[in-house]
């Protein structure tokens, strides 16, 4: 390629960057997927692990409310948590859920929480699905993220799909 064809291609890739809308970019966007509340059982402390303190906590059953989602959460699910140190802890969940209209999807998730000095707590999670179901099968291809906070006996999320 010659000097005058690369200054060409260089000129004609400037003029399409230049000609691109900005307001036709994509923008990330979320809506509100589901609140969901989780019962949990007591945890069973595995000690103190090559990786760190591994505490695993049954899930007994909980709820899910959305605008397109409602129904329960079946106690077969668990929290494998990691604490890496005194105010940090990686989560790993599995968890079963059946909507209202009887459909069963899976839901895994890992996630972050961050204790900060300031009393302060940074909680979230990215949440994958997987459903056989026709009407919720959309959920097999979604991007999602949750915030967590604790309730009396277990967790609660809002978990946000991302458009």
């Amino acid at each position: 390629m010659t000097a005058t064809s690369k200054l060409i291609l260089a000129a004609s890739l400037m003029a399409i960057v230049l000609a691109v809308n900005p307001a036709k970019a994509q923008k990330l966007e979320s809506e509100l997927l589901y609140k969901i509340d989780l019962l949990l059982e007591p945890g069973i402390d595995l000690g103190q692990t090559p990786l760190g303190k591994r505490v695993v906590y049954t899930v007994r059953g909980g709820t899910f409310t959305g605008p397109k989602l409602n129904g329960k959460v079946r106690p077969v699910g668990g929290d494998w948590v990691l604490r890496l140190d005194s105010i940090t802890t990686k989560l790993d969940v599995k968890l079963l859920l059946e909507t209202d209209d009887g459909q069963l999807i899976s839901s895994t998730y890992t996630g972050i929480v961050r204790n900060h000095p300031d009393g302060t707590t940074y909680w979230r999670i990215t949440p994958v699905f997987e459903t056989s179901s026709k009407k919720y099968q959309w959920l097999n291809h979604l991007v999602a993220v949750g915030i967590g906070k604790l309730i009396q006996g277990g967790v609660s999320y809002e978990v946000y799909a991302i458009k």
